[in-house]
């Protein structure tokens, strides 16, 4: 455990941090899986932030604050955060996780195997305490029980199996959380819609204030900073309404913008390039072809008077 006094708390190994939580040692040295009811979470590490240098999956079954980043979520019965290394959680108004289940992996446990990297495609790692999994009562009983099969298999003597059998049920955890996450889209899609409006708001009033002039193409970051999303919840969520994740959307936009400049205006495509942001006008064109299958001056004389 290190800490300086201007940098939170960081934990590189299980052992630290189950010492520094007031828990007993892991009966693993890269993986453990904690009943919070039975090992409450204690000790100041839990009143300040602290960042973990392993994966943590944390299954809450009562209501309580916790921090996450710069803000706070109050989780509610049956809810799924998942972080991953090097995020910042933890604050003094935390009060400890006394009732769920807390799953803690460390990367190396997942060396020379495929999961190693397939772990770093799932983007709900990257969401905010307050973009977590609400769990439906089967739901919850489903990961229940997967976290009570991983729980008998630590508990058992381990042999050369172990590795691969808690593995496969890890990989089995993380598709659940997927299949459960693109139900939270599904179910949402009325308030999702609302955002998603909001969305499109923020670009036309970007493009109209002329902001790219300023600060350049509007980016994804931008836009999850608006709505008060992380990148990654706002990617997905959208890829549940439209098909097309963040970034695409705004290229999406960008190019009606584009059509309608070279529609109305007299404009050159260099200067309504410039006018959207690009620094190159050739950056401009081929983004606008590979999105229309059309150059913009093809685009624009489509519009010429036929004589």
């Amino acid at each position: 455990m290190k800490k300086s006094e201007t940098s939170p708390l960081r934990f590189n190994s299980l052992a630290e941090a189950h010492q520094a939580l007031g828990l007993p040692q892991p009966q693993h040295p890269l993986i453990s899986l904690l009943d919070a009811a039975a090992h409450p979470v204690q000790g100041a590490a839990t009143r300040e932030p602290h960042v973990l240098s392993f994966y943590k999956i944390a299954l809450k079954t009562e209501a309580g604050q916790v921090a996450y980043g710069q803000g706070h979520y109050d989780f509610t019965e049956g809810s799924l955060l998942l972080a991953a290394p090097n995020q910042l959680l933890g604050s003094a108004h935390d009060t400890g996780c006394q009732s769920g289940v807390v799953l803690l992996v460390h990367p190396d446990f997942l060396l020379g195997y495929p999961l190693a990297k397939t772990i770093k495609q799932h983007g709900f790692f990257s969401y905010a305490a307050n973009e977590a999994l609400h769990l439906s009562d089967k739901e919850k009983a489903t990961l229940v029980a997967l976290f009570a099969n991983m729980q008998e298999e630590l508990s058992s003597r381990l042999d050369d199996l172990s590795q691969e059998v808690l593995l496969a049920q890890l990989d089995l955890l993380l598709t659940y959380a997927q299949r459960f996450y693109q139900r939270q889209f599904l179910t949402r899609r009325p308030a999702n819609r609302v955002l998603l409006q909001q969305i499109d708001e923020l670009l036309d009033a970007y493009f109209e204030a002329q902001q790219p002039l300023v600060q350049g193409l509007p980016t994804v970051h931008y836009l999850a900073a608006q709505v008060n999303l992380t990148p990654s919840y706002l990617s997905d969520m959208l890829r549940s309404l439209t098909g097309q994740n963040a970034q695409q959307h705004i290229h999406h936009r960008l190019i009606e913008r584009a059509k309608e400049r070279l529609a109305v205006t007299s404009l050159s495509v260099g200067e309504i390039a410039y006018e959207l942001g690009f620094e190159h006008a050739q950056s401009f064109s081929q983004l606008f072809k590979a999105k229309t299958n059309t150059t913009p001056l093809a685009f624009r004389r489509s519009f010429a008077p036929r004589r």
